[in-house]
């Protein structure tokens, strides 16, 4: 998923306004992050082949550092921890440990079986909700505009550029998802991993920038 990560982070400010909203995208987005990091080390590896659309060209033999559920609970717990001792909210430590669980339970809704559990754990699993288009833009897609939607009701812009920033955004996250998904396959593996990479950072750059042109009834943390 793409955007249905983003959503999280969206929704996750309606349970938590005291939390960044940056911190929350980071939260959903950390293993993709994490994912584009190793892949550039040689740590985990995918495949590329023709195809169209990221189900289709991408074959994820060994992503268990990032993307398993064992690890998930490892970052997410590292991630709640750190904000814990720096800012003192255990119900936003909280809410950010979940947010990076809700990873992989997105990604094994909407992976092929590829979805390891722990490294060195041979199962993988996987609902395969990418193999069909119009069922990921009906899941996936309601997803990000019902989180549109309670983030909006959440938040009040603080000026008319917070409209314009919001969504530019999210037109153009709209498209990244739907090149995602029905797109063709990117030049290699490394070109992939590092402009995601870049992508990835660009997003949690901008919700933080989110966070202070719209406001919540609570402080932000």
């Amino acid at each position: 998923m793409l955007v249905g990560h983003i959503a999280v982070g969206l929704a996750g400010k309606r349970i938590a306004p005291r939390v960044s909203l940056g911190a929350l995208v980071l939260a959903a987005l950390l293993p993709d992050l994490l994912w584009c990091f190793f892949l550039l080390t040689g740590i985990e590896r995918v495949q590329l082949k023709a195809g169209r659309g990221a189900v289709n060209y991408l074959t994820a033999s060994d992503i268990a550092f990032s993307h398993s559920l064992l690890m998930g609970a490892v970052w997410g717990l590292l991630l709640a921890a750190a904000y814990l001792l720096t800012v003192r909210n255990l119900q936003g430590a909280c809410i950010l440990f979940a947010a990076v669980l809700s990873h992989w339970l997105l990604d094994f809704v909407s992976h092929r079986p590829d979805m390891p559990l722990a490294p060195g754990v041979h199962k993988y699993y996987g609902l395969s909700l990418w193999n069909s288009v119009p069922a990921t833009i009906v899941v996936e897609g309601g997803i990000w505009l019902l989180a549109i939607v309670v983030y909006l009701r959440a938040t009040e812009p603080r000026s008319r550029a917070a409209l314009y920033v919001f969504w530019g955004a999210a037109a153009l996250l709209t498209l990244a998802w739907w090149s995602n998904i029905t797109g063709p396959p990117p030049a290699s593996v490394r070109a992939m991993a590092m402009s995601s990479l870049i992508f990835f950072a660009c997003i949690v750059a901008w919700a933080y920038w989110m966070n202070r042109l719209r406001s919540t009834a609570g402080r932000c943390d």
